[in-house]
């Protein structure tokens, strides 16, 4: 089965998808599954895992929801308030929801007493791994040193680290990303997207050898074993489309042997997450 390990959907609203600026205009629409699903077909995509984008519990309804509806959501990752010291009961609650598997949050650009350095976030973080819920990392290159010390206090969830950490690939910033993804990849429960890669580089003037280095260095550091294939629809679309975004992984996955290549596209995702 070859499984697109990130993507999302939403009913675009500016108040709520505020983040999506001027020069990303281009995702300032709804996108939904059926906009989705004949590009999966072009790719031979046999499933996707659908991740939250807004920080609410209707995000993850709305999530649920759609899987419901269209097979080919294998899994969603929702969003929770894990800052909420009463927590247990919405997680016991969601367990009912079978293709719900993690959450996420987002962390990237937050100080780190909103969710790196905060107790009861961490605690919180914790208890997932009771209920057989993942965790998706989601932060900026410049935190991943606190993120080190943040998993550090978590060593017992099922990790996995959205985008590659958000290098700076458009300004080539390299050395002190790639030094913190090697120590990251130390802590065998984390995993790797492959996903994020040309929105970090130049929208507009991007080449594959821009990104090479990167996952490169991902895939010494993490193997083969603990990368997963996103695509980052609809949000690839501000720096090209999925066609180019896929491409990208698999001009340089052409060099793996035929199981790690299957590993990457598939086979990774569904062992992390359940599938």
């Amino acid at each position: 089965m070859r499984i697109d390990a990130h993507q999302h959907f939403w009913k675009y609203a500016p108040t709520t998808h505020g983040w999506i600026n001027d020069e990303m205009a281009v995702i300032r629409r709804d996108f939904l599954p059926n906009d989705l699903e004949p590009i999966l077909s072009k790719h031979s995509i046999d499933g996707t895992v659908a991740v939250q984008a807004d920080e609410s519990i209707h995000e993850t309804e709305f999530l649920l929801s759609l899987s419901e509806k269209h097979a080919f959501i294998k899994a969603v990752i929702g969003w929770i308030d894990l800052r909420s010291p009463q927590i247990h009961d919405q997680l016991a609650y969601f367990k009912k929801f079978r293709k719900l598997v993690g959450f996420r949050c987002i962390m990237q650009g937050q100080p780190d007493e909103a969710y790196l350095n905060n107790e009861i976030f961490i605690k919180n973080v914790v208890l997932l791994k009771d209920f057989d819920y993942t965790y998706d990392l989601l932060v900026y290159h410049h935190q991943l040193p606190s993120l080190l010390k943040f998993i550090e206090k978590i060593p017992e969830n099922r990790l996995i680290l959205d985008h590659i950490g958000k290098p700076d690939i458009k300004a080539k910033n390299y050395s002190k990303w790639k030094e913190n993804i090697f120590e990251l990849a130390q802590h065998p429960g984390i995993y790797c997207k492959l996903s994020g890669m040309i929105t970090e580089a130049n929208y507009s003037t991007w080449k594959y050898d821009d990104i090479v280095p990167y996952m490169d260095a991902v895939g010494e550091a993490f193997g083969a074993e603990r990368i997963c294939f996103g695509s980052d629809w609809p949000v690839c679309l501000v720096a090209g489309n999925y066609d180019k975004m896929i491409g990208v992984v698999e001009k340089w996955a052409s060099q793996l042997n035929q199981k790690d290549y299957n590993q990457l596209f598939g086979l990774n995702t569904s062992r992390f997450y359940n599938i």
